[in-house]
């Protein structure tokens, strides 16, 4: 770690200087090594999918680990959106001038090295090492040992890209051991990683926040919430919730739990809950919702609880305000969407809760970097300080102050 760090912060002080058009050509020239290898990462990733298969990893975080082409092009359109994406480093953000003649800029400028820490899926490693260059950082990643052999082979693209753009290979450097005492070593290593990242499970990002010693933009689950209200078009309704928790039932921003209101299901019956039993999706509720055939009664701990599969909990809610109440007591500030063609209603329900990202009738799973114009992102991020909701190449920079004066003395 001592060694990987050290090499992390050299190459870190080359990207934080190096120009827009220097990184671009790294990533473009990643892009289209991944592309011409995309038969060795295939290859690399049917390794790590007999080997997840044989240790019963279940259907979504398989899916979660999976390549095939089409992924592997969606990973390569990243790389080239972050290329032509404006250079954060060293964007003024806030430019005045005192009334002594001192003129003051707030600059962006890049955090240092970033350190990723993230399980089975292999498309971080181009994402991370992507977002970090971007934005002028050296990144340290340690991919799970679900992945070990696709993160390999996507890391050797990486490198390929920045050599040939004349940059260090150790800005992008990969953990090239399953050992788990390197998670410790990174969550410990002060001085050496300016900020942890975790991306994966509750188990992970639970560990890494109760145990790392610098600073962690994280967020521990993905319990997304969709309210049907009264005045929801059923049309729009019956799409975004289908979407939002069939998908990819296994990622952060799938739907966990569904608030259908009295009014909605006064007048629409149960098609909602039809229509997820329909498409192989297990319902969990109680109440008026269990007289629905298939549906299966809830257990306390069913709200609340991020099922990462096709399964759901179901509710019926007395309006806005109990939605409100209902996803504040079992949410977890990650993404919240209403369903309703009322403007009072969903201004109450956007100034009602703070959760990371809220959507109006927008699936849940558009709770993603690259949906929301960022090319790719390095997590989603539900703390308070600093970054919140995507975190892309903007939210890994921090800023300084240029203060000039003119001989400038203070009285």
């Amino acid at each position: 770690m001592a060694d990987l760090g050290a090499r992390a912060r050299s190459a870190a002080t080359v990207v934080a200087r190096a120009s827009s058009e220097r990184k671009a050509a790294a990533l473009i020239g990643a892009a289209h090594a991944l592309w011409e290898r995309r038969q060795a990462v295939l290859d690399a990733n049917c390794l790590d999918l007999d080997a997840a298969e044989g240790r019963g990893l279940g259907a979504a975080l398989r899916d979660r680990l999976r390549l095939d082409e089409a992924r592997i092009a969606g990973i390569v359109d990243s790389l080239r959106l972050i290329a032509e994406q404006k250079d954060p480093v060293g964007e003024v953000i806030a430019d005045w001038t005192r009334p002594n003649g001192l003129r003051i800029r707030r600059v962006r400028t890049a955090l240092g090295v970033i350190g990723v820490i993230y399980e089975s899926r292999p498309n971080v490693t181009a994402d991370a090492g992507a977002l970090a260059l971007k934005s002028g950082n050296a990144v340290i990643l340690r991919g799970g040992s679900e992945s070990f052999e696709s993160s390999a082979a996507i890391h050797d693209c990486m490198v390929a890209g920045l050599t040939g753009a004349g940059l260090p290979a150790e800005a992008i450097q990969l953990v090239a051991t399953r050992d788990r005492a390197m998670v410790s070593a990174m969550l410990g290593a002060v001085g050496l990683i300016d900020v942890i990242v975790p991306r994966g499970g509750k188990g992970l990002v639970g560990l890494v926040q109760r145990e790392a010693r610098v600073p962690v933009f994280a967020h521990l689950e993905g319990i997304c919430h969709v309210y049907a209200d009264g005045d929801a078009d059923l049309d729009k309704a019956r799409r975004v919730v289908l979407n939002a928790k069939t998908r990819r039932p296994g990622v952060c921003g799938a739907a966990e739990c569904l608030l259908i209101d009295w009014r909605f299901y006064t007048r629409h019956g149960a098609v909602l809950i039809e229509d997820l039993l329909a498409a192989g999706v297990e319902v969990r509720t109680e109440g008026e919702l269990l007289k629905v055939p298939g549906t299966v009664a809830a257990v306390p701990g069913d709200f609340g609880h991020e099922f990462l599969d096709r399964i759901i909990a179901a509710r019926l809610v007395d309006g806005v305000d109990a939605a409100i109440a209902h996803i504040r007591r079992h949410g977890s500030e990650h993404t919240e969407a209403i369903l309703t063609e009322n403007d009072a209603t969903a201004a109450r329900f956007f100034a009602g809760l703070d959760s990371a990202i809220l959507m109006r009738n927008a699936s849940t799973q558009f709770a993603d970097g690259g949906e929301f114009g960022m090319g790719a992102e390095i997590g989603i991020a539900t703390g308070r300080l600093h970054a919140r909701g995507p975190v892309g190449a903007e939210q890994l920079t921090t800023f300084k102050y240029l203060v000039e004066g003119d001989g400038t003395i203070r009285p």
